[in-house]
This record gives structure tokens, sequence and C-alpha cells, in this order.
């Protein structure tokens, strides 16, 4: 679980309380009416409630007894296949305390798991499935081996929109005493991109600094560029000034200290806002598309976005 005071803070302790995955609840909580739960596998995006449904669950289902009844592992420390055969094996054999039907087993990030590691946790799903249920939390199901899939029931976590965000940030301000402009607001939602974990995490880095937050603070304490200097950038590339995009590019990044590939998501999100032909934007959005793959692979940052702008100037050359 995360050690953030923030986020334990404000961590929802009910159904009622969980916001921005208003179906996925809803099918859940008639399970936990039913005490009659399947193995579950939660998939999504960092930061939108897997780790908090799960324990809003066993907080439901055990009551005060939910600690004795709820074992939670992070399959990205403990990958390997001694884990599932030692630790999850010798709880899930052992039977519930109190009136609990069942144990639960949360396996968090279990997408990291070793394949070896995935095939012997089907057997104990199987053999275990009297006295413990699995709930499996990972970003992407796709990692998941399918025996695995077809034991779960899987629900799709989606990123909070801006409202369930505003909702969230206004809870928060209220509680704390923070004062945030409805630029500020905006400013929040575009860094978090619809993650809470991180969405906490910026407020109260801002809120160490000053209890005004303003849209500036947001984007300094977070290491983001302004959608104007990023858009400046952009400008000069169609204005075909490639020198003075450049200087651009160079004042952003080590202002700010980004990486290249934050620089690369943030042109791609601005460049469908500039006022030119869309195959013009489609063909800039292949570029960004080439130059952050070249970046995964180890190609210098500054030589790759320095020629990404050339492309850029290229495109937009009037011909």
């Amino acid at each position: 679980m995360e050690s953030n005071i923030w986020t334990e803070k404000y961590r929802p302790q009910k159904f009622s309380e969980v916001k921005g995955q208003d179906d996925i609840v809803k099918r859940v909580k008639a399970f936990v009416d039913k005490k009659n739960l399947p193995h579950l596998l939660f998939s999504g995006p960092p930061g939108v409630g897997k780790t908090t449904l799960s324990l809003v669950i066993v907080k439901e289902l055990y009551g005060e007894e939910w600690k004795e009844n709820f074992l939670e592992l992070n399959a990205s420390d403990e990958r390997g296949i001694d884990v599932v055969r030692q630790k999850v094996k010798d709880f899930a054999r052992t039977k519930s305390l109190g009136n609990a039907p069942f144990k639960i087993i949360y396996l968090d990030e279990s997408d990291a798991l070793t394949k070896e590691a995935q095939q012997a946790l089907r057997r104990t799903m199987e053999n275990y499935t009297q006295t413990c249920r699995f709930i499996l939390s990972c970003n992407y199901s796709s990692k998941i081996i399918d025996p695995i899939q077809s034991r779960c029931t899987l629900f799709r976590f989606k990123p909070l929109n801006e409202e369930e965000i505003n909702n969230i940030i206004d809870n928060i301000a209220k509680k704390e005493s923070i004062t945030l402009t409805n630029d500020a607001k905006k400013a929040l939602y575009q860094v978090s991109n619809g993650d809470v974990r991180k969405l906490e995490n910026i407020m109260q880095s801002a809120h160490a600094v000053t209890n005004n937050i303003e849209e500036s603070t947001i984007y300094e304490i977070s290491s983001y560029a302004e959608p104007r200097e990023i858009k400046e950038l952009l400008q000069h590339c169609l204005k075909e000034n490639f020198e003075q995009a450049k200087k651009s590019l160079l004042d952003v990044m080590l202002k700010q200290g980004l990486s290249g590939s934050d620089v690369i998501k943030q042109l791609q999100k601005e460049i469908w806002s500039l006022e030119i032909d869309n195959p013009k934007k489609m063909r800039m959005i292949r570029e960004c598309g080439e130059v952050e793959f070249k970046l995964v692979e180890g190609s210098d940052e500054y030589i790759q976005l320095e020629s990404l702008l050339a492309t850029f100037v290229i495109i937009n050359t009037k011909k």
C-alpha cells in the first residue's frame, strides 16, 4: 500500500466514497452483499482506485477483522514462483477467522509475475477456492495468462474525468484550508491525467509551499512545461523559424528539467489544437511516435528532439 500520508488520509472507506468507477463499484457491491465473491481481476492505469476498491471490499466483508483475513503482496517486489508456493499457498490453505466465508489475497501489479509464477498461481486458485479468493490488480491484462483470466471476473478501470477530479480537489481543499484558482484546477487535471494518487502528491507538495495555489505553482512543482510555452515552440515551427524553436526547446527542458519523453507527450497534446490542416497534424503526430520510440531505444534526447523540430518545420514549409 502507498505510504503517502494524504493518500491514506483521503482513501475511501465505503463503496459510496469511491469516485469515477460507478459501474464497477455497483457490480462489485452486489457480490459483497451476497458474500459470494468470485476471483477478481482489476485492470487499468495507475491511481484510479484498484487498490482502494480492494480494501473497501475486505472492510465491508470482514469489518474489524479485515486485517486477519487479508493478505496483500506486491508482485513487482516478489514476482517469483517461490512466492506463490510459499506465502500465497500458506495463507490460502488456512481457514478464515471469525464469520468470514473465505480469506482474500490481493496481488498488486500481478502483470509483473513471471509466467512460471502465474502457472503455479492458477493451480493454487483452483485448489483453495473453498477457503480463499484472489483479487489481482494489473496495468495490462494482456500480460496475464489466459488460464488465470478465465478464472477471474475482469473489471477494466478508467482514468477519472475532469468533473470527478475537481470533486476530489474541492474535497481536499476544503479539509486542508487550501485556496485554488480555476486555472490551477485545470492544471492539476492536465498534469495528473486522471491519476488520483499523482493528484494528491502534487497537491500535498504545493500545499507545503503555499495555501494559495496558482497555475504556475502546479507546473513548477510537477516539472511540467506550461502549455503556453509548448504552443510558442510549435508556432516557431509553423513560421519556419527553426533557430528560435530550438532555443525555446532548450529553455523549456533546462528550466523545468524535463526528459525527452515528457516533451514529446506535451508536444503531441498541443499539436491537435494547432490551426493547420489535418494531414499536417497527422504527419507531425506520426513523427512524435517515431522519435519517442528512438528515445526508448536509447538515442540522444537533444539530437532526436532537434530532428523532430526540423521535421515539423519541413512539414509546414510553404511551397
